[in-house]
């Protein structure tokens, strides 16, 4: 059985690596676990789980194998089952033809089962999960990674298929050398002797060697087409998960341009392609057909190598050219790119604000410029590739020339002549291509160095960290002299911030545009780290815990909502996949989403389209606040949740809030005095410092009398 095709193993896994983790002493977070890994219908699938028991310092294979055969050293190992089920065998004795197996979903005791009864219901598949060895900080650093070892980790993956590519070239090479021969000896011995008993032989032969020159080719090109998809399928996860878990302070000024960055991954992948592997892996055979050509005759093989000689250095004097245009491409594909995206995504305002000329005339210059670039680049790449054509042509113009005079003056004969004659292109052939690939390169070298500047930005859960497990945490939070910048800001956003938020204490968060109430609710949510100061939650500074647990356990409705394309069952779904019916109900009951869902008779299947353009605000709105709830977290964290919300569903939702968070830490910012009944204490900010920190009434007085100055 192949490995993608058992994909609903997922809670199963997830359970039987915790088996492994209790069994190896071993801290254990599913949030932290499956936090961005590809799940199928919010399950772990095999080909994933070596990635997730990488996170906790496992080293683990997916092997097909019956139980019987089973390596009794690598125990314990995960079985899969059939009927999407999975177990942990922790022991197996073949004496006695009995096996220790634990069921995470139904007990974790040690079961015994006989070998052969548990063998029926295999599917022959093992998963080996061993702890790596860890190095401290002791241990001296022998070899530092390239900076683009990421990548040759993953071509290191494919080095089994590889290996298959170069022993086929290596096969075809040598191959490659019967026809010149065939011809030479049906030239020289053949036809002066009217051997045709050997003509047959000689022709089998041929035609054996041709028929296998043929399925190596084939075979070939299959396992390099097979090597390059799985580069691409795995380095465009690594990418992506490198993306999705980049800091927020690392984020791109423009979207749009930073996907024509990590697109820019498809040169790198073509220059991987069959063309480029199969001319690097036969550039050796020159050396072995040149060879062959001195055997025939020394002087023939003199022009071999003067022409590869002025072929490569135009080829590289070329790619200095290239590689100038090539950059420039590459950024004015970004801008362009980035003009689309911006575009597309604000169709409405583009519209609405008449701005449709200074759009396209953006647009059009760029393409402009691009199609300049690419016509010279062409230009250059072509005269390699015609360069390369001109030059084999003139060699074996050359090669006929000496033969000529070396047949009149008897040194050769018009068989080694015409063998010489074939060989020559076939020796020229791999330096032509060579001089291609170093034209293609330059393409590859860019892109590669604009994916090493994204895989070289800090990400949120660095290898090597180890976290505070935290999977329920009781709400207490606390600032301690905090202070903040954004990067591109010259200011603090926050300047000495300090306070304590007590575990199920009702809190609003007020002040003005601009204050730094935005900015606090990100430090609480760990998508940026204070310039100086601590943050502490539940006691322990907030960046000690795990980033997934810290943000399943908060409710957050942001103060622009938005959705991503897909039901409305999706988007509600989107941070809680194992949530059962009821969930979802209740959630939707408490935000009044089920006025939206009644109304329409795709329910929640309606589709909201991209950022939710299809809803209203309100209706957005509603949407976020039943996304916040449907965890039922113990911290809710609310950005003017009912901005956008007519004055009956306000109070309607700030009733259900009320009931909803009695035992919860409720923070709320908002600029609307009617929510302020769903706290006892208030928090005012000012140019990033707190002015003012109390009971509701008290602060609201003060407020009034404008005791609190430069406060709104």
């Amino acid at each position: 059985m192949e490995l993608n095709d058992v994909l609903d193993h997922g809670g199963k896994l997830v359970d039987c690596l915790a088996v492994l983790c209790r069994h190896h002493d071993k801290d254990f977070s599913r949030e932290a676990l499956l936090n961005g890994l590809p799940l199928s219908d919010g399950n772990l699938t095999p080909s994933g789980f070596a990635r997730a028991a990488k996170r906790i310092g496992f080293k683990s294979k997916v092997v097909n194998k019956p139980l019987q055969k089973i390596n009794t050293a690598l125990l314990p190992a995960i079985l899969i089952l059939k009927d999407n089920q999975a177990c942990v065998v922790t022991k197996i004795d073949f004496s006695n033809n009995l096996v220790s197996v634990i069921y995470p979903e139904l007990t974790e005791s040690v079961i015994e089962q006989s070998i052969d009864e548990l063998a029926l219901t295999s599917v022959d598949m093992v998963i080996y999960a061993q702890p790596e060895f860890a190095f401290d900080e002791r241990t001296p650093v022998l070899e530092k990674l390239s900076k683009d070892g990421w990548f040759w980790g993953v071509i290191k993956e494919c080095r089994s298929l590889y290996k298959d590519v170069i022993i086929s070239a290596i096969a075809l090479g040598v191959l490659s050398v019967a026809m010149p021969l065939f011809v030479m000896n049906v030239y020289d011995r053949v036809v002066p002797n009217h051997a045709t008993e050997t003509l047959w032989v000689l022709a089998i032969g041929i035609l054996i060697a041709l028929t296998a020159d043929f399925a190596l080719r084939l075979v070939r090109g299959y396992f390099v087409e097979l090597a390059a998809s799985r580069i691409d399928v795995k380095v465009s996860a690594v990418i992506m998960e490198r993306v999705l878990g980049m800091k927020l302070e690392n984020r791109p000024s423009s979207a749009g341009s930073f996907a024509s960055n990590i697109q820019s991954f498809e040169a790198v992948r073509n220059f991987f392609s069959s063309i480029t592997l199969v001319a690097l892996v036969d550039l050796p055979f020159v050396v072995l057909y040149l060879i062959v050509i001195a055997i025939i005759g020394v002087p023939l093989s003199l022009p071999i190598i003067a022409g590869a000689l002025i072929l490569l250095t135009y080829a590289i004097a070329a790619h200095r050219k290239l590689e100038a245009l090539s950059e420039q491409t590459m950024k004015a594909s970004s801008m362009r790119n980035a003009v689309l995206v911006e575009s597309l995504t604000n169709i409405e305002d583009v519209k609405s604000f008449h701005s449709e000329c200074k759009t396209q005339s953006t647009w059009e210059k760029s393409t402009i410029y691009i199609a300049q670039v690419n016509a010279q680049s062409r230009l250059v790449s072509s005269s390699i590739s015609n360069t390369a054509s001109w030059i084999q042509q003139c060699v074996g113009v050359i090669i006929m020339i000496i033969g000529v005079h070396l047949v009149i003056e008897g040194e050769l004969t018009q068989g080694g002549l015409i063998a010489a004659y074939l060989l020559s292109s076939r020796a020229m052939g791999p330096i032509g291509q060579s001089a291609a690939v170093l034209a293609q390169y330059h393409h590859a070298a860019i892109a590669m160095q604009s994916l090493n500047e994204i895989m070289e930005k800090e990400i949120e859960r660095p290898t090597g960290k180890h976290w505070l497990s935290h999977p329920i945490l009781k709400g207490d939070i606390e600032f301690k002299d905090v202070c903040f910048k954004y990067s591109d800001e010259s200011h603090n956003a926050l300047n000495g911030v300090s306070f304590k938020i007590k575990a199920g204490e009702k809190v609003a968060i007020l002040g003005r545009n601009g204050s730094g109430k935005s900015t606090l609710e990100k430090l609480i949510l760990g998508l940026y780290e204070p310039s100086s100061g601590n943050i502490l939650m539940d006691n322990n500074d907030i960046h000690q815990i795990d980033p997934a647990e810290l943000r399943h356990n908060i409710g957050y409705v942001p103060q622009t909502i938005s959705l991503f394309f897909g039901t409305l069952k999706d988007n509600l779904t989107m941070s809680a996949w194992h949530a059962k019916d009821e969930q979802i109900i209740e959630a939707c009951e408490r935000s009044q989403l089920f006025d939206l869902i009644n109304s329409h008779p795709d329910g929640f299947d309606l589709q909201v389209g991209e950022l939710g353009r299809q809803l209203s605000g309100g209706q957005r709105q509603a949407v976020g606040m039943a996304r916040a709830l449907i965890n039922d977290p113990p911290i809710l964290l609310l950005d003017e949740p009912t901005s956008s919300l007519d004055h009956n569903s306000e109070n309607k939702i700030i009733n259900n809030l009320k009931k909803c968070s009695t035992d919860k830490t409720l923070i709320v910012v908002t600029h609307r005095s009617s929510l302020l009944e769903l706290v006892d204490r208030i928090i005012v900010l000012d140019n990033g410092k707190v002015v003012a920190d109390g009971p509701k009434q008290k602060v609201i007085a003060a407020l009034n009398n404008k005791t609190v100055e430069q406060a709104s």
